[in-house]
């Protein structure tokens, strides 16, 4: 299977030139730390590597965790939020994939919930997303911040609740809990009621008074764990589904738009607004940008509309995931960028192509005294695209990761074509001598790479694909919840 072959080909590079380093660098061969220094390229890798049965290299892989000292840090300050997708679901997935064969698992699991819990340890009990963790060793003051990530802060239920449910210790799951309790307190008392802006006050708990919504870049995790922890907790309380059911109110009418598109395709994708609090909200204009971070709203509207048994939001998710595939499908090179803005539709039930209209936003969006034609073939702009705000590809995973979920629920073979021709575009333009390298510009014939492979295209992306080509019952939604970062979570039975 091509997918396992490019696994295996970044693998190596990784071995290579960067082993328990953080990151490879697939045209230089060098490395470097930007998580810590804990090898978070290993820590990513070890579920993939348990999945596509290299069991040799888990092995490896395992002995080779133990040497990681956490207590020693490339970093001034961690990112908690990072560190918690990464290295602490990394090694809990790892553990329940293998059935808890490999202690060492647990136990360096067990060693980064107990420090990750002390950025917990502030007056109001809010953690520290930019951690000083070596200050707070020494005794300094621990507290808060007041301008955090909305995404940072409210992504860290399903790995604190399934490190609580492992151990049976439930500090882990007390800690997140009580930071879900105050989202939910100010759910309704914010500028766009239902959502939660993209900047939060957790030095004085203030989840509210901020603006801007978005269900891409810096909220995006918040709203996809909803339903996933409801899953991981059985359902045992109804607040996430709650959370979710009163977010989705907000996100159908004010984030979520259909783009004008030549051949009528009946898509979605997900935009962003500004909201001050006193506009009324079905008045405001949602901003059609549409981001490669927020094809992972496909993915999220159907495992919710699967566990809670809606056929309509079923229906909305496969129009999610067809926007980002028409996405893909209408670049030049097969695969979507990073940032772009479409051109919204005034009707969603009606919406024929008008050229002219096209041609209009183009002019508007772009300064100058060219025609709007010679304006879209100097930008390269696909028909319906009036912007291309950040033109890269960095190896991202939330499309295929849509497409798969999509695909788990719906068993729809088309699915499996079109991620293959996805994949085939990717490796096309992005594999080095070394490993794979992220996209500079995916607009142009020849793509500059960068030098940098993040972490998640082990973790996620190439995993994605993996499991879309295999059999349905391998890492089977039945039994697991993904983490952000694509660790399988082993749902209690």
């Amino acid at each position: 299977m091509r997918s396992k072959g490019n696994f295996t080909h970044a693998w190596n590079g990784y071995k290579t030139h960067a082993w328990l380093r953080d990151e490879v660098m697939p045209l230089s061969g060098g490395s470097h730390d930007p998580f810590g220094g804990w090898a978070a390229t290993l820590a990513d890798s070890l579920d993939t590597l348990w999945i596509m049965g290299l069991y040799n290299d888990f092995n490896e892989a395992v002995e080779a965790i133990q040497a990681i000292d956490f207590s020693s840090c490339a970093l001034g300050e961690l990112n908690v939020f990072e560190t918690t997708i990464r290295y602490l679901g990394g090694f809990i997935a790892a553990y329940d994939l293998s059935g808890e064969k490999y202690p060492t698992l647990l136990r360096k699991a067990t060693e980064m919930g107990d420090m990750l819990y002390k950025a917990f340890d502030t007056p109001n009990r809010m953690p520290i997303m930019r951690w000083d963790f070596k200050a707070a060793i020494g005794g300094g003051a621990q507290e808060a911040g007041d301008f955090v990530l909305v995404s940072e802060i409210g992504s860290h239920t399903l790995e604190f609740t399934r490190l609580s449910q492992i151990t049976g210790d439930p500090r882990y799951y007390d800690a997140v809990q009580r930071i879900m309790d105050i989202f939910e307190q100010q759910q309704d008392r914010t500028k766009l009621p239902g959502m939660w802006p993209v900047v939060v006050n957790a030095k004085a708990a203030d989840f509210a008074n901020y603006g801007g919504f978005t269900i891409g870049g810096m909220a995006d995790s918040l709203y996809e764990y909803l339903p996933k922890q409801h899953i991981l907790i059985g359902g045992a309380t109804q607040q996430y589904r709650r959370l979710y059911d009163y977010s989705m109110t907000a996100i159908k009418r004010n984030i979520f738009f259909r783009p004008m598109t030549k051949n009528g395709e009946d898509v979605r994708l997900a935009g962003q607004v500004n909201s001050d609090g006193r506009t009324l909200v079905k008045e405001l204009k949602t901003e059609p940008q549409a981001q490669h971070l927020g094809c992972f709203a496909g993915g999220m509207v159907g495992i919710a509309a699967k566990i809670f048994q809606n056929d309509d939001d079923l229906a909305l998710a496969q129009k999610l995931v067809e926007g980002c595939l028409w996405a893909y499908e209408i670049m030049p090179l097969g695969i979507m960028q990073e940032i772009f803005h479409a051109v919204p539709c005034d009707d969603e039930k009606s919406c024929p192509w008008d050229e002219q209209k096209w041609h209009d936003a183009v002019d508007k969006e772009h300064e100058g005294q060219e025609s709007a034609e010679a304006k879209i073939k100097n930008r390269r702009l696909p028909p319906g695209v009036v912007k291309i705000d950040d033109a890269r590809y960095i190896l991202r995973p939330e499309a295929i990761e849509s497409v798969f979920i999509l695909y788990r629920i719906t068993g729809d073979p088309t699915l499996v074509e079109r991620a293959w021709n996805m994949f085939n575009a990717i490796i096309k333009y992005t594999i080095t001598d070394i490993a794979h390298a992220a996209l500079d510009d995916c607009t142009v014939p020849n793509p500059p790479k960068a030098d940098r492979m993040e972490s998640f295209w082990v973790a996620e992306t190439l995993k994605y694909f993996y499991l879309i080509f295999s059999d349905p019952s391998l890492i089977s939604l039945d039994d697991f919840v993904l983490n952000t970062e694509a660790h399988p979570l082993r749902r209690p039975s």
